[in-house]
């Protein structure tokens, strides 16, 4: 079907706006990395994007890092190439109108996971909560790793983990889609929110903490389910940008 029959909610979910979109994430986090630090390993990662490439560290060692490369860009490009083959041109507007929804919806995410707290803990909870290891690190590294949260963050959690469980549901259990989708999305939700409390940069354990994370976690899924990869990744990456900025 041309793109130009569809509506702008449609197509910017496809792979060729999608991950097109979310490339300059990918770019960027791993460019200013490799200016901080030099290295491909070495120095402060975004947690997820050390766990996925030291799977492929124990593979292949420094060879692993370069399939995982391989592997990353050439699934990227693949699934691009037949859409765009499929549909047609890319649209400039498209692009301009997922960067706007993505800055919206990073402006209000801090308000609405923080009110969504509060309602289930029946208490106050700060969108800016201080004191992390993260958060004591130059102003460059937190960008850095603002950027990999939007990226390896989206990819480990919401495209690998949920996917992954909703397959196993469906497998194991014999769920239909609805509720196997429904108990991935919590279970992952859960693992993401405990997710920073593990390594040398976690956080220190609180409730309020977890549930706020835990609650970012749904929503963030829900995001990925209507919106696409893209505009989930650049507004989780501005929302984390925001708030290094804003400290």
């Amino acid at each position: 079907m041309p793109a130009r029959s569809q509506s702008y909610w449609q197509v910017s979910r496809a792979p060729r706006y999608s991950l097109i979109f979310a490339l300059p994430l990918l770019l960027g986090y791993e460019l200013l990395a490799f200016a901080l630090d030099h290295d491909a390993m070495e120095g402060v990662r975004n947690g997820a994007d050390v766990l996925l490439k030291s799977l492929f560290l124990l593979l292949g060692g420094r060879y692993g890092l370069i399939l995982f490369g391989a592997l990353l860009l050439g699934t990227g490009a693949t699934l691009v190439w037949r859409d765009r083959r499929a549909h047609g041109p890319w649209e400039r507007r498209i692009f301009l109108g997922m960067a706007a929804e993505s800055l919206v919806y990073a402006t209000l995410f801090g308000v609405v996971v923080s009110s969504l707290t509060n309602l289930l803990l029946r208490g106050t909870l700060s969108t800016l909560s201080g004191g992390g290891p993260v958060e004591r690190l130059e102003l460059p590294t937190q960008l850095m790793v603002s950027l990999g949260a939007g990226i390896y963050e989206e990819l480990l959690f919401r495209v690998i983990i949920v996917a992954a469980l909703a397959k196993g549901a469906r497998v194991l259990f014999h769920w239909r889609p609805a509720p196997a989708g429904l108990f991935a999305t919590v279970v992952g939700a859960a693992i993401f929110s405990a997710f920073h409390y593990v390594g040398p940069f976690a956080d220190p354990l609180e409730l309020r903490s977890f549930v706020f994370r835990a609650v970012a976690g749904l929503l963030l899924s829900a995001l990925y389910l209507l919106r696409g990869f893209g505009i989930t990744a650049w507004s989780h990456a501005l929302y984390d940008v925001i708030l290094s900025v804003a400290r």
